[in-house]
C-alpha cells in the first residue's frame, strides 16, 4: 500500500532521496513472490515510480487516489562546484526514475521524460490509461468478508 508524497513535499522541501526509492524498486524486482502495489491517498514522484514497479496485473489504485509524475528537485546551496555536482546527480536520478517508469508502462523514454518535465497529476483511470497501474479497485469488486471457519464450530 502506497500513500506517500515521494521525496519532496508540496512546497518542494526534500524529505528523502530518490536512491531510497531505487533501492525499493530493486528489491521489488529481485524477490520471487508476486509484488502487488496499491495507491491509497497519494503516490507522488518517487512513490508513483514505486507504484508502477509492481508486477503487471497486480498494480492498482483506490478510486480517490491521486498519482503525480514530476522530476526530482534539488535545493543545493554552497559553492558553484558543489551545486554542479548535485545538479548532475539530480539529472541522473531523473533519468533513472523515467527509465523505470518507461519500462513499467511500455512508453518510450522520451515520452516519459517529457511528461515528467512539469507536474502531471493523474486520476486512477488516467493512470490505467498511462500504464502506471492496471486497474482501479472499486467497492463492487471487493468480495464480502468471509466468516472465519471457527465461527461455524461455535
Amino acid at each position: 500500500y502506497i500513500n506517500s508524497s515521494g521525496t519532496t513535499t508540496a512546497t518542494g522541501q526534500s524529505v528523502g532521496f530518490e536512491t531510497e526509492a531505487f533501492a525499493i524498486a530493486d528489491v521489488m524486482k529481485y524477490i520471487r513472490p508476486p509484488v502487488r502495489t496499491v495507491a491509497i491517498g497519494q503516490a507522488f514522484g518517487a512513490a508513483a515510480m514505486i507504484l508502477s514497479q509492481g508486477d503487471k496485473g497486480q498494480r492498482a489504485a483506490l478510486p480517490n487516489a491521486t498519482i503525480l509524475l514530476n522530476q526530482p528537485r534539488s535545493q543545493a546551496r554552497g559553492q558553484a562546484s558543489d551545486i554542479a555536482i548535485r545538479a548532475r546527480e539530480v539529472a541522473h536520478n531523473r533519468r533513472t526514475t523515467c527509465e523505470l517508469i518507461a519500462q513499467a508502462t511500455g512508453k518510450p523514454l522520451s515520452v516519459v521524460m517529457n511528461d515528467c518535465q512539469r507536474v502531471k497529476y493523474l486520476q486512477p483511470d488516467e493512470a490505467v490509461e498511462y500504464g502506471l497501474i492496471d486497474r482501479v479497485i472499486r467497492k463492487e469488486e471487493i468480495s464480502p468478508l468471509m466468516k472465519p471457519s471457527f465461527i461455524t464450530q461455535l
